[in-house]
């Protein structure tokens, strides 16, 4: 085929066999002679045919109508035109290949790596191709190839991945409160097109678990408020058939062995190959996973790239093309262009625009300070001159969104910051609060507030109520300023006092601020009921890093999900927001505050302040910087 000046020769339909008897079918695109070439293999259940769209269509940035998140094969007539082979593959169980894709990324059926394991090997002892492999394309693309590279094929010589989904449960979950845009990808909403569905993709659920237990799962999610407020959740869970994914990430609201077992990062430590990871903060939802595996990965060559803010990537995906090529030509040609000898981790800091080059994750050293939230909506870097028992809690009542578009809102500002400010890494904000319905969400949201009255979106951090316990979990997940909650049988239960709910409120990238400006920080409480029971948890003494006042609390910490990795203010004020963002259709108001002792303290409050309600720690993603002028937020996103 010939497109604009250049001729593509394209081999069709090429079957490929699977160890199982299964044939998988993939399109080779390469120069129109017979000379081996190195390849660059993408995978995944969204159609080659779609991807196809890459030689016909110019990319679209969104919100053009035309843009499609699922075009993620990479720039064919690029590949081809710098000297390599574009093979792109249908899954099994989708598009053209043969097999069953049983739940999200087959985890109840076949190993996907396994899959990609022997189609590397085929594509290497193809005539067309030299025998070295690497691996294209971001989202599913890319967690394909760290799946792929944890098999160790031998012909797979290097990986680069940008935006790949490495922790499972939090692609879809965020401190277990939902959020929706794996559906897109799944089920072709929002623009997207959506898997190339068969008759063969099928529901872990319904496949492997007892029809019991099914029932008494879809039965426990239709009396969840959450779900019971889309009314589309309702009709997914009568209705599985052509909603197989989402019917079952829907029916596990909890973490555990369900999304680890085949999570990219779990089986990391396993990849000896060169990998760079690229993210931009577009695609700020997986900025934790993308640094936690950055962290996993043993090593010695691998490498860790964090841009700009900018709209999502375009479709079909063009950028990033210009690293990925370096990379390749370096460890699938050999040419010796001294990538291997750069600085590990490169990152973007928004505000001063400039790039920060280290060796390692963080970029810089990291101090954690605490800040408090005071009376009067103030966050200082001062406790309560006369203690948390003298200062009147904060709180709201939320009417039912059956009965308004309201959504209420609590917000805590700092003054003015006098000097310019850097804050990089994650962070915790350590919260009390009393409820009186079964359960709510909590929604952080911390702003940078410029002196004309525009602000940032910095990040968010999220936490149900229920799951307020903190635990250790694997690869520095649970850390110091990285908190993390298990998730288990446990709730709040109505009128239940959160003694202390830590939201990791996580910056996973440098921002600067010139003086001048406020950082804006936003607590979101979506009220919801839902089915646990009470359980509670008090942590040791000693608190976090710089926590100067440890007081008994039930400890729960809240991935935050859209995570900068650099942001520069000028002096400003950090605010802090609690609002109730999507509240259930029924009322609610909280009732009591706890004291420093645990003691009720009879005031109607959401959110109660508390001496040392912030505070900071370091963690493998990192933690706040500031000068002595602000102190950091313990925040990871997710």
């Amino acid at each position: 085929m010939t497109t604009g000046t250049q001729t593509i020769a394209v081999r069709k339909n090429l079957e490929i066999p699977m160890r199982d008897g299964v044939t998988l079918v993939a399109d080779a695109y390469h120069a129109p002679d017979e000379k081996a070439r190195p390849a660059l293999i993408a995978l995944s259940p969204y159609g080659k045919e779609l991807q196809a769209l890459a030689l016909t269509m110019p990319p679209q940035r969104r919100p053009s109508p035309m843009w499609d998140g699922c075009i993620e094969a990479g720039d064919i007539a690029r590949v081809v035109g710098e000297g390599y082979v574009h093979v792109i593959g249908d899954l099994r169980g989708s598009g053209g290949s043969g097999g069953e894709h049983i739940g999200n990324y087959n985890a109840g059926g076949v190993s996907l790596g396994q899959d990609a394991y022997d189609v590397i090997e085929w594509v290497a002892a193809q005539p067309w191709c030299d025998g070295n492999v690497g691996m294209i394309g971001i989202s599913y693309f890319g967690s394909m190839q760290v799946l792929a590279a944890a098999e160790r094929p031998p012909h797979l010589k290097a990986i680069f991945v940008s935006g790949g989904h490495y922790d499972f449960y939090e692609t879809t979950y965020h401190g277990g409160i939902m959020w929706f845009m794996p559906r897109a990808a799944r089920e072709g909403r929002g623009g997207d097109s959506g898997w190339a569905f068969t008759d063969r993709i099928k529901s872990r659920m319904l496949q492997n678990v007892d029809p019991g237990e099914v029932e008494r799962r879809v039965a426990e999610r239709l009396a969840d408020p959450d779900i019971q407020a889309w009314p589309n959740l309702v009709h997914t869970l009568h209705y599985p058939v052509h909603h197989e994914a989402w019917f079952d990430i829907v029916t596990n609201d909890l973490d555990g062995p369900w999304y680890e077992e085949r999570n990219p990062i779990t089986v990391a430590p396993n990849i000896d190959i060169p990998v760079w990871l690229e993210l931009d903060q577009g695609r700020g939802w997986t900025l934790d996973g993308t640094i936690e595996l950055f962290q996993a990965l043993p090593g010695p060559h691998k490498r860790l790239s964090i841009g700009s803010y900018p709209p999502m990537q375009s479709r079909p995906w063009i950028e990033e093309h210009d690293k990925m090529f370096r990379w390749y030509d370096r460890w699938l040609k050999g040419i010796s262009n001294g990538v291997e000898h750069e600085p590990a981790v490169e990152v973007f800091v928004e505000g001063s625009r400039e790039v920060v080059t280290a060796d390692q994750w963080p970029p810089k050293p990291v101090e954690h300070r605490p800040l408090y939230l005071r009376t009067r909506r103030a966050l200082s870097a001062e406790p309560e001159v006369f203690g948390p028992e003298a200062a009147a809690p904060d709180g709201f009542f939320q009417a039912p969104l059956t009965v308004t578009d309201t959504v209420e809102v609590l917000s805590w500002s700092t003054a003015a910051f006098e000097q310019p400010a850097e804050l990089i890494g994650t962070g915790a904000f350590h919260l009390y609060a009393a409820i009186d319905q079964d359960d709510t969400n909590f929604i952080l949201r911390l702003w940078d507030a410029a002196p004309g009255g525009t602000r940032q979106l910095l990040t968010t951090a999220y936490l149900k109520a229920s799951q307020a316990r903190a635990r250790p979990r694997p690869v520095g997940r649970g850390q110091p300023g990285a908190p993390a909650h298990p998730q288990g049988a446990g709730g709040a239960g109505r009128d239940h006092r959160v003694r202390a709910a830590d939201l990791p409120v996580r910056r996973d990238d440098p921002a600067r601020a010139p003086a001048g400006g406020r950082t804006v920080v936003r607590r979101a409480a979506e009220r919801r009921a839902q089915r646990a029971a009470a359980a509670r948890r008090v942590p040791p003494a000693g608190g976090p890093p710089g926590h100067p006042h440890d007081l008994p609390r039930r400890a729960a910490s809240v991935p935050a999900r859209a995570a900068i990795h650099g942001v520069r203010w000028p002096s400003c004020r950090v605010a802090r927001r609690g609002r109730n963002d999507g509240a259930s259709p029924r009322g609610t108001s909280a009732r009591r505050w706890t004291a420093g002792d645990g003691s009720p303290v009879p005031t109607g409050a959401a959110v109660r302040r508390r001496s040392g309600s912030a505070s900071t720690g370091g963690s493998s993603a990192g933690a706040w910087t500031a000068p002595s002028s602000i102190c950091s937020m313990w925040m990871p996103s997710t």
